[in-house]
């Protein structure tokens, strides 16, 4: 890894702001920033990816990249996308050795970032922030505490807390990762799936929002938790679908076979009549799923063969870029 003498054309530090609706604090945060990794010596830039904003944070982009040319970047979105495609846009222009990522309403304390970077320059993949003590209503803080403890044991991660958006990230990690829907609060899992076992966490400061008000509803962690069951079956299953669909489809077929097998007795040796029991059609109805649950491996494995060969080209979400 670099070293933090590198110079500012480029930078040693990528910090992603992904925002919506920003515009009272990005300057302040953009400043904090500044002198924090100033006195930290760390040469740096910040890309502020604008998710579709209807307030003036554009125009607050434009005004600090024109100012600040070396440090301050922008993204605008055509819309609202989501923090992950804004996150995802950011990664994919990021020049530094060590990325960061942050909120954008000044929650996030840029104080914590020096020790973070250290970590990761000492060996670490990711460092997660963990907001010890929150300044949230109980309505975030519940859902998010259940919404965590289920992620670690699932994941296997031992993390307080997957929501935060304070994390600092070794390069290779957002080379390899890619985010989209309601993956960036999984980074990690996608992390550990990609090799990187050196997951820190890092209590972090946590301040009350200053401006405006939260864009995140409770719906957030409904779409979460399918976004977790969707990764946990693409990390296991995503290049063998047949070993998941095809072993549900055999003990079906196994079920139908031996209902049916029974029936079939009762009919031929002792004449018994077969056509009214319910039995009958629980053996068809396991059969006829079970062959549909192996056409579905069947169709998994073909579309996966087909995705290896093809590379697919997605949307362009970016409007503008200063």
């Amino acid at each position: 890894m670099a070293d933090n003498n590198t110079t500012l054309n480029t930078p040693y530090i990528s910090i992603v702001i992904p925002l919506l609706n920003e515009e009272e604090s990005l300057t302040e945060l953009f400043v904090q920033t500044k002198q924090v990794m100033s006195k930290a010596g760390y040469s740096f830039e910040m890309i502020f990816v604008d998710d579709g904003s209807t307030d003036t944070s554009w125009e607050v982009i434009k005004k600090l990249a024109v100012e600040y040319p070396l440090e301050a970047k922008g993204l605008k979105q055509f819309r609202n996308y989501g923090k992950s495609a804004a996150l995802q846009n950011g990664f994919e222009i990021v020049q530094g050795q060590v990325v960061i990522t942050m909120d954008a309403d000044l929650q996030d304390d840029p104080n914590e970032l020096p020790e973070m970077i250290q970590r990761i320059k000492d060996g670490a993949h990711l460092v997660s922030g963990w907001k010890k003590k929150r300044h949230d209503p109980i309505s975030k803080t519940i859902p998010s505490r259940f919404f965590n403890g289920v992620t670690s044991a699932v994941s296997g991660i031992k993390l307080h807390d997957f929501n935060c958006g304070l994390k600092a990230y070794d390069r290779r990690v957002i080379d390899r990762v890619h985010i989209y829907g309601e993956m960036h609060r999984y980074i990690p899992v996608l992390a550990k799936d990609e090799g990187f076992n050196k997951i820190e966490e890092q209590v972090v400061q946590h301040h009350a929002r200053k401006y405006g008000v939260s864009k995140f509803g409770l719906s957030r962690f409904i779409n979460g938790f399918l976004d977790l069951m969707t990764l946990m079956f693409m990390s296991r299953y995503k290049h063998r679908p047949m070993h998941f669909f095809g072993s549900i489809g055999s003990l079906l077929l196994a079920g139908g076979f031996a209902v049916n097998g029974y029936l079939s007795i009762l009919k031929l040796l002792f004449n018994e009549s077969i056509s009214g029991r319910p039995l009958l059609f629980l053996g068809i109805l396991l059969m006829v799923l079970g062959a549909q649950f192996f056409c579905t491996g069947f169709l998994g494995e073909l579309l996966n063969k087909g995705a290896e060969k093809n590379t697919i080209l997605q949307r362009k979400q970016i409007a503008e870029q200063v």
